[in-house]
């Protein structure tokens, strides 16, 4: 490898490093720590942001259960109904006693459901104001850009702009609350790459593997590291980078600088997690989101070692693109994202912690109604779930749409016009964390064009 293929190859592959404690400090605040260690379950409070990748498919998830709605459920997806008799039935007080059901694929999230620890809230999207039907046919207000795209959707919904997006809401929100953390590295965290969403001013996502913390200081060219720089000459270059404090090309000491810092935040980490563990009664189901959700768990139960108060954390799971057969692997996502939430959620229960955090779905957008002949296609509304102690579970929030081709929030082929806005479902987590009112006009953008603005799901 020559000296110049040598040097690309290292600033590609280190990269992936990049997210791992840029905003660290190079000397860990010890003295932060040991205030930090006396944090009782009670000064903690976490979210936890579940992301389905690729749109999920709404209509499959949170289906009408009456006879009528049913039947007009049916007629408009043909092909692709679930079987009423297959369904799992809910109750929801806000709907009128009206009774909702899930397929059974989300079946395990029925007893938390009627434990009071889940609820479901109802056609939420992307919105810049509120918006009818007719509003929307005859353009008279304001949509947000780009509907449909997934690039562009997946970053409204995490930012409130389309792809580009400078920082994310659950970022801004880490913001505002870092001051609560002695570390601010660790005051958001994401198990699933890089994501705009935890991007913040002042706070960056720290990236962290679904397996633990890499021991960077212990990279070697036969082991993991010669794999991920492509050859020593990489890796022995990116040891010097680093080691070196005094350089004369700015970039390079300023890159050296953030690869001090993730070292140290790195070395931080796989310290505290090695000191805890789960309840050994919780067992998380194998697969990417099980891992994911597993570590989520070992870093909250890792807390107090990392000087965390408020903290912010992504995970994800891809392949709910289901232009063709949703029937066949669409319920075995869902059956995977349900066994992963009941797992975590008995974990903090178990921990003691279930009061202090809250899980929640989101997706870029939902889909159409009607069938394309093996699957759907992009939509705009969609049905997501909260779970948690603090969820005043039981209950779906939000205005259920007529489930039905040709229906008052149809905007074609059965895509759903949101009836409540992605600002306000944020806005209502922002606020169970400690964000005031007025901050949140920041955190979220669009929040003073509605007259609710917190959707009252969290005590």
């Amino acid at each position: 490898m020559t000296q110049s293929a040598s040097r690309r190859e290292f600033l590609k592959r280190a990269a992936s490093f990049a997210a791992l404690g840029a905003g660290a400090p190079v000397a860990l605040n010890l003295a932060a720590l040991g205030a930090a260690s006396a944090q009782t379950a009670g000064d903690y409070k976490a979210i936890v942001c579940l992301f389905l990748l690729g749109g999920n498919d709404n209509a499959n998830t949170l289906i009408p259960y009456d006879t009528a709605a049913y039947n007009a459920y049916a007629a408009g997806r043909t092909n692709l109904a679930l079987p009423r008799a297959g369904l799992t039935p809910i109750t929801a007080p806000a709907l009128g006693g009206r009774q909702v059901a899930l397929p059974a694929s989300l079946a395990p999230l029925a007893p938390l459901y009627n434990e009071r620890r889940c609820a479901f809230v109802a056609n939420v999207g992307p919105l810049v104001a509120p918006t009818s039907l007719e509003d929307y046919r005859q353009q008279r207000t304001h949509v947000p850009v780009k509907l449909f795209s997934h690039n562009d959707q997946q970053s409204t919904w995490q930012s409130f702009a389309p792809e580009g997006a400078p920082s994310g809401w659950g970022g801004r929100i880490g913001d505002l609350l870092a001051s609560r953390n002695s570390q601010r590295s660790f005051t958001a965290i994401t198990l699933s790459g890089n994501t705009v969403f935890l991007t913040g001013t002042t706070v960056q996502g720290t990236r962290v593997n679904p397996e633990g913390a890499l021991d960077v200081s212990q990279l070697h060219p036969q082991g993991p590291a010669g794999q991920l720089f492509g050859s020593s000459q990489a890796l022995n270059a990116w040891r010097q980078m680093v080691a070196t404090t005094e350089r004369n090309n700015l970039l390079e000491r300023e890159y050296g600088q953030v690869r001090r810092r993730a070292i140290a935040v790195n070395s931080q980490l796989g310290t505290a997690l090695q000191g805890t563990a789960l309840p050994g009664s919780v067992q998380f189901p194998g697969g990417e989101l099980g891992r994911q959700l597993q570590m989520v768990a070992r870093l909250i139960a890792a807390r107090a070692s990392l000087g965390a108060g408020r903290q912010v954390f992504y995970v994800s799971i891809g392949g709910f693109d289901h232009h063709s057969g949703l029937l066949g692997s669409h319920p075995d996502l869902l059956s995977g994202v349900a066994a992963g939430v009941v797992a975590f959620d008995r974990a903090m229960v178990a921990m003691g912690l279930s009061r202090n955090v809250t899980l929640f779905s989101a997706s870029e957008f939902g889909r159409t109604l009607d069938s394309n002949g093996d699957g759907s296609d992009h939509g705009w509304g969609g049905h997501h779930f909260v779970v948690g102690g603090a969820v005043r579970g039981g209950d779906v929030y939000g205005q259920f749409p007529t489930v039905a081709l040709r229906g008052p929030e149809d905007v074609g082929r059965g895509s759903l016009l949101p009836t409540t806005s992605v600002d306000q479902y944020a806005a209502t987590f922002g606020r169970w964390l400690g964000v005031s009112d007025t901050d949140l006009r920041t955190v979220t953008p669009n929040l003073g064009n509605f007259s609710t603005p917190h959707l009252g799901f969290l005590t």
